[in-house]
């Protein structure tokens, strides 16, 4: 990898000042026009919308100027660099960017906003007077590491209104992160729409109030808390994240983390051993012991529900949950207990897995895939499923040892919900202590894995829960500046962690706050939390070592 002293982030897999027969660089300025080719009306669209707002500078579409952006999808691009990739070069009055796909173009135009400097992230021009935008001379091929570059949003925990998704998928797009995993449903709150069970938002979409803090905390905020998202909302979800080239997967819980549906449809829980009719939407953390009764009933409710999720949302995978789904009610429970007799089932075990390799014959019949956490590898992996390994490597590495793709977002390393510092300062100090540079020096694929084993490790993921986040400012502050660290991981074809040069991520990170700066982005300081970014007296969970749970 070559690169010159840019500030781009994530770091591009080649760039060399000046093209190859010389040149120079150019500059942007009210004559310079968009001509868009064949297939790229979209990304020049974004150009205008984005660049265009933040210079002022109209970008009007090619009719006879020279100075001009060149936009253009290449077959010798994606041959090359696959249809993420893509070249651009700056050379006198030209700037042309190729695409081995619309994908690969649209990165190329954030790489070309990053070069512009910071202000071209403003949503208006802040200099009127500003009329010329320089740009190095300079040729970049650049394409992904991985196909899945994510980060789970918990939407479920606490709510984020619409405008804030909307917020984060230009975020992600901006950092060259191509999937947005929602997590919409879990004991704490159901957030999405589904026609046929109104009471799953009726009911399940709020909670009368909220734990302040780690669960041990003796702290409530007595507000009630709620919200969920229409089904036109998750349309223009969609429909805005497809315009950045993101695919958003959608995550319902099945069977464990399931409260809210309960209080909504007790029917859906154990009723022969807890009173279900009783239960509220929790509002605590931790590991919840209502979980989905192992019935014909529940299976039908949630194909209804999955069949809505299926209409909204086009991504190819669906992802289930599975995870953290206590067996002691299914010990208890006559009717848990004759259906494993029914079924020959080794156990409780057995039956979660049945739960599983229900959803992903069920989802398989429909042209989806199934993923889940790595639970789902408990009593034996659903055939087809993909993994999400959240419990450290080692669920990861047994899914593509067996054949089964892998996603990696391992709690010790990518949970950005976990503390960035030692200090009690940090608001609300939950689970490990990771830094920016631990981030940055996540590996995703496992060294003990053949090449036939590794290929199966399909990308990688940033999770944010939100127990602890309960605003836009808790989750921005968590998130950042921890998720361009990953980004770059995610994207860039990095040495080893161990030889990965992070005095020099931190020389690009001086230009990158500026960017998140103008992008309005209330991440943590280096030097640490701003006063206002504290939150004394709400507890978190000490360092101890182990897990959080929060």
């Amino acid at each position: 990898m070559t690169h010159p002293d840019t500030d781009l982030i994530p770091l591009p897999r080649r760039a060399q000042h000046g093209p190859p027969a010389g040149g120079e660089g150019t500059t942007l300025d009210e004559r310079t026009e968009i001509e868009a080719r064949p297939g790229t009306e979209r990304v020049a669209r974004w150009l205008r919308q984005t660049v265009g707002a933040a210079t002022g500078l109209p970008l009007a579409p090619f009719r006879d100027s020279g100075n001009r952006i060149v936009l253009q999808l290449d077959p010798e691009t994606e041959r090359e660099l696959g249809p993420e990739g893509y070249r651009l070069v700056t050379d006198g009055p030209l700037t042309v960017i190729e695409g081995g796909g619309e994908a690969g173009l649209f990165w190329g135009a954030q790489t070309l906003r990053q070069l512009l400097g910071p202000d071209a992230f403003r949503r208006a021009p802040t200099a009127p007077d500003k009329r010329t935008w320089p740009l190095p001379a300079l040729r970049i091929e650049d394409a992904p590491r991985f196909r899945w570059r994510g980060m789970m949003l918990d939407v479920a925990r606490h709510f984020l209104p619409k405008d804030g998704v909307l917020r984060y998928l230009d975020l992600l797009a901006a950092h060259k992160l191509n999937v947005l995993h929602l997590h919409l449903t879990d004991d704490q709150g159901w957030r999405i729409e589904i026609t046929r069970y109104p009471k799953l938002t009726e009911v399940g979409g709020w909670r009368e109030r909220t734990k302040l803090g780690h669960r041990a905390s003796p702290l409530w905020d007595e507000r009630p808390h709620g919200g969920f998202y229409t089904q036109d909302d998750i349309r223009e979800i969609v429909a805005y994240a497809a315009e950045r080239h993101i695919t958003v997967v959608p995550e319902i819980d099945i069977p464990g983390h399931s409260q809210a549906a309960i209080a909504a449809y007790p029917e859906l829980g154990n009723s022969d051993v807890v009173d279900t009719a009783a239960l509220k939407v929790w509002d605590t953390w931790g590991v919840n012991p209502n979980v989905l009764a192992p019935t014909e009933n529940t299976l039908r409710f949630y194909e209804n529900v999955l069949e809505d999720v299926l209409a909204l949302f086009p991504a190819p995978f669906v992802h289930i949950g599975g995870d953290e789904c206590p067996k002691d009610q299914w010990r208890a429970s006559p009717t848990a207990q004759a259906r494993i007799a029914e079924l020959g089932l080794a156990g409780e075990d057995e039956l979660q897995s049945w739960f599983i390799r229900h959803f992903d014959r069920w989802l398989t019949a429909r042209g989806r895939r199934l993923i889940g956490w790595d639970e789902i590898i408990e009593g034996g992996l659903a055939e087809g499923a993909a993994v999400s390994s959240w419990r450290g490597y080692g669920g990861g590495i047994a899914a593509a040892r067996a054949g089964h793709d892998v996603v990696m977002c391992p709690e010790q390393q990518v949970y950005l919900d976990h503390r960035q510092h030692a200090s009690m300062d940090e608001p609300v100090p939950i689970g490990f202590v990771r830094t920016l540079e631990d981030v940055y020096r996540f590996e995703p694929v496992p060294a003990e894995l053949s090449g036939e084993e590794a290929a199966r490790i399909m990308g990688t993921q940033a999770n944010a829960w939100s127990e602890v986040m309960d605003s836009q400012q808790r989750v921005d502050y968590q998130v950042f500046p921890r998720l361009t660290a990953f980004a770059e991981v995610a994207w860039s074809q990095l040495p080893p962690s161990d030889a990965r040069d992070y005095q020099d991520f931190t020389r690009r990170m001086t230009a990158h706050y500026a960017r998140l700066d103008a992008l309005g982005v209330g991440y943590r300081p280096p030097a640490g939390p701003h006063p206002w970014q504290r939150r004394p007296g709400v507890l978190g969970r000490p360092i101890d070592g182990a897990p959080p749970n929060v």
